[in-house]
């Protein structure tokens, strides 16, 4: 007999139905022993799947800042990474990078603290993935008459946020050149010409020049935001003598 035209019970859910596949959660039915070749098999597919989606949805941010954003929300979506895996990936990647800048300009030029150094490597991501909901409720605020909800402005953040990301190593290799500039500076205003795009695009039908304003005022709320909370990260987690 068939087992796919016979009932079966879904050892995920309990679920009772026909088929090859649980209509409740998608899993198999007949679930057979993990192999070594299904793992591998498995791992695979992680990797091509992060790389089309990933390398796909990173182009879409590049070239056309804001529209990925709305075309996302209206429900284009399988091409593209989802938005706190991108966030995620960028972050991650910002961090180590950031981190091993510091770390060489630590012991070559002492330039720098090594609590920041060590806060970047340990903390960053973490920091900022508890610091983007309270981004995102100013956003909200002050857009809110577009119609987005908090949720959407979520993922306007985690998209932008992930090209943030991977352009602030690039400036950081000023200070390779540079040791003691300050970044920051520099940061805001490449970060500022980023967000007015990619607002203007995303928020396409007010005016223009009330977009720009209204970013460039995110941007500034997000960096104190930001300023504050690193400098309180680091009182509270590398207190002297911890």
């Amino acid at each position: 007999m068939n087992p796919s035209k016979s009932r079966q019970i879904c050892k995920s859910c309990g679920f009772s139905g026909k088929g090859k596949y649980c209509s409740e959660c998608g899993q198999l039915y007949q679930i057979k022993r993990i192999s070594l070749s299904g793992l591998l098999q498995d791992i695979f597919h992680f990797f091509t799947h992060l790389e089309s989606g990933f390398f796909y949805t990173l182009k879409q941010l590049i070239i056309k800042p804001g529209h990925i954003q709305r075309e996302y929300l209206t429900g284009v979506r399988h091409k593209h990474q989802k938005p706190f895996s991108m966030f995620f990936i960028c972050g991650t990647i910002a961090a180590l990078l950031r981190y091993w800048i510091l770390h060489y300009l630590m012991t070559t030029f002492h330039a720098t603290d090594p609590v920041e150094v060590n806060f970047f490597k340990e903390y960053m991501v973490l920091l900022y993935i508890l610091l983007v909901p309270l981004y995102a409720f100013f956003t909200y605020l002050l857009f809110y008459k577009s119609g987005y909800n908090y949720t959407e402005i979520i993922v306007l953040l985690f998209y932008t946020l992930s090209v943030i990301f991977l352009l602030s190593p690039f400036l950081f290799l000023l200070l390779l050149k540079w040791p003691f500039i300050e970044v920051m500076y520099i940061e805001f205003v490449v970060y500022s010409i980023y967000f007015s795009i990619t607002f203007v695009n995303f928020f396409n039908t007010w005016n223009r020049w009330k977009v720009i304003l209204l970013s460039i005022l995110c941007l500034a709320i997000a960096f104190v935001i930001n300023q504050l909370a690193e400098n309180l990260a680091m009182k509270l987690l590398y207190k002297p003598g911890s």
